[in-house]
């Protein structure tokens, strides 16, 4: 005898009873847990993402303006000045007569004197007449002499001067990360266009010389005293020493033989001619030959920055 309260072993499992509609007209209470859960899913994926979706489409943080104090070392002159971010200067620049014997130790002394004249700074570039490698001096022909240029070399300074970090000196002295490069190549970053194969020559105390192919600095290479005429090198040929003793009209006549020699060397689309000399080859210049501000030597100093970062 099967009790009343258990179903039959042949009978069929019962059925789901059916979703009851609720009063109202609306669903019954098991959809609408259901559609709960399903919303709460969703709703939690989406707040997973909502984030990701907000970190994307914020704007990157504006970066920090930064002033560049740039040195122009001369072998008349040590000029200063310090750029805002799109290269202007905050000020003119200010001077001081490049002080014989001058040991590395000497210009580091006096390039802090001027810091004393000049608004607050982020970083340091520096133009040097010589050859620099990694921040590191290779030659100085100017400053190895105690009298000054063209004077005899003085074994003492020829030591000091050689391998002389004025990257690392700069830095110290200042707190401030620096980068030290050739002049030439430093006022060239700052007049070269950016087409074809532009030459820049730099006439002071001495000569310089800088090469950009499609506005990218090239190698140095110390020019000025490789072997012109049979007055010597570039140097001596086209220096300031040789404009004093020979006078003005020979001194120019070298300085555009000069020019065409280089021209026959490297097919130049373009020759910028700077340095405090250059105001004195006058207007009638060879074709594709044009005369730079002086104060290019300053105003390279941020684009030493730029092509190195």
């Amino acid at each position: 005898m099967v009790s009343s309260g258990s179903p039959s072993p042949t009978s069929p499992e019962p059925a789901a009873a059916p979703a009851t509609p609720n009063p109202a007209g609306g669903e019954s209470a098991p959809a609408t847990r259901a559609r709960a859960r399903t919303t709460r899913t969703t709703g939690s994926t989406r707040k997973a993402a909502t984030p990701s979706t907000s970190r994307s489409r914020r704007a990157p943080a504006t970066p920090k303006a930064l002033n560049t104090l740039a040195i122009d070392i001369g072998g008349t002159g040590i000029k200063a000045s310090v750029l805002d971010r799109t290269g202007a200067m905050e000020l003119e620049r200010v001077r001081v007569a490049t002080p014989y014997p001058l040991s590395p130790l000497k210009l580091v002394n006096e390039i802090e004197k001027l810091l004393k004249e000049l608004p607050a700074f982020d970083r340091v570039s520096a133009g040097f007449p010589g050859m620099v490698r990694g921040g590191q001096i290779l030659s100085a022909p100017h400053f190895v002499s105690g009298s000054g240029p063209g004077g005899p070399p003085d074994p003492k300074l020829e030591r000091a001067w050689s391998r002389f970090d004025l990257e690392s000196a700069l830095s110290q002295l200042t707190g401030k990360p620096a980068k030290v490069a050739n002049d030439a190549d430093l006022q060239g970053s700052a007049v070269v266009k950016g087409e074809g194969f532009e030459f820049v020559i730099t006439l002071g105390t001495g000569v310089g010389t800088a090469f950009f192919l499609d506005g990218r600095l090239l190698p140095h290479f110390e020019f000025a005293h490789h072997p012109f005429r049979k007055s010597g090198s570039y140097n001596d040929a086209i220096g300031e020493a040789a404009r004093k003793r020979i006078g003005a009209k020979k001194w120019r006549n070298r300085v555009i033989e000069a020019i065409e020699a280089f021209r026959a060397l490297t097919f130049f689309d373009h020759c910028y001619v700077g340095g405090g000399n250059s105001t004195r080859l006058g207007p009638n210049l060879p074709p594709n030959v044009s005369i730079v501000d002086n104060t290019a030597g300053i105003l390279g100093g941020i684009k030493l920055w730029e092509r190195t970062a």
